[in-house]
């Protein structure tokens, strides 16, 4: 069984639950919520870069060959 890591790592249920994870770590081991706030905070913030920067790579990928914009 193959993982689809593009589609894993673009996916916002992926994101929500690892940064749902690492929140309940925090609290866990001694963390305030307000720094499981803030670590949930960033997790999110750089899903969102990957999940942008993949999906304008696999937009790229399939404007190659003069089929997208400027052709």
């Amino acid at each position: 069984m193959e993982i689809d890591w593009k589609r894993k790592l673009t996916s916002r249920k992926f994101w929500i639950s690892i940064a749902g994870f690492v929140a309940g770590i925090v609290v866990l081991f001694g963390g305030s919520q307000e720094s499981a706030d803030k670590i949930s905070g960033a997790v999110l913030s750089g899903a969102s870069v990957v999940g942008y920067v993949l999906g304008e790579g696999l937009a790229d990928n399939g404007n190659v060959g003069g089929k997208g914009k400027g052709a």
